[in-house]
């Protein structure tokens, strides 16, 4: 596919955010908009006939990259895109990148979940600490890339506890927190999540490589 130029230079004031979900994108146009910034933020679907790239990486910020240059080369357009997962500190770090097929299949949160409770059931509670880590990758047509990181940090339950969210968030109770993410309602979610710090650590970045 041909970068969108409509016959003119490309310019830097759209924003696509590679994603589908229409949350994750109202929740980064609120923290750019909140922050003053002038930028049309659009999500792939404006761009249905390119592909979605696969996450071939080896770290969160890996991914990130590989996905906000694929945009960003298709379409001559700014992209940004993220990856997140559940690190788990008794596992070294695991799930990690392997968050959403850590059951052997994509996208199965249940079991997913199961299997990882199974392997902690012995785990002592002081040994239970995990955060969720997000990378979010900023990348313009040129090469140009920037990453920023956003973290969770929190302790894991025995039994999944709440109905919110989705993934590992019934078992992840935040520092300083009495329930778990599945807990709590969208607003507080968003305002500690990983996902949250890291697209507000964007916000410098896209005035710097946006103006």
């Amino acid at each position: 596919m041909q970068p969108e130029t409509g016959g003119r230079p490309a310019t830097h004031r759209r924003l696509i955010l590679a994603t589908r979900n229409a949350g994750k994108i109202r929740e980064l146009h609120a923290i750019l908009d909140a922050a003053g910034l002038d930028v049309e933020l659009v999500g792939a679907d404006a761009y249905p006939d390119v592909p979605d790239v696969k996450e071939t990486g080896v770290t969160f910020a890996e991914n990130a990259l590989l996905k906000a240059h694929a945009l960003a080369r298709a379409t001559g357009h700014p992209a940004v895109a993220d990856d997140s997962g559940l690190c788990v500190d008794v596992l070294g770090g695991a799930p990690g990148i392997l968050s959403a097929r850590w059951s052997g299949k994509h996208g199965d949160d249940r079991a997913n979940l199961d299997l990882l409770l199974a392997q902690l059931a012995d785990i002592a509670d002081e040994h239970r600490a995990a955060h969720f880590a997000c990378a979010a990758a900023l990348a313009l047509p040129d090469g140009t890339e920037r990453v920023v990181e956003g973290k969770l940090e929190g302790t894991l339950r025995h039994t999944p506890t709440g109905t919110g969210g989705f993934g590992y968030d019934p078992i992840l109770q935040p520092l300083g927190e009495t329930r778990t993410c599945a807990e709590l309602t969208a607003d507080e979610k968003n305002a500690i999540s990983h996902r949250g710090k890291a697209f507000r650590a964007l916000v410098p970045v896209v005035r710097e490589l946006l103006g």
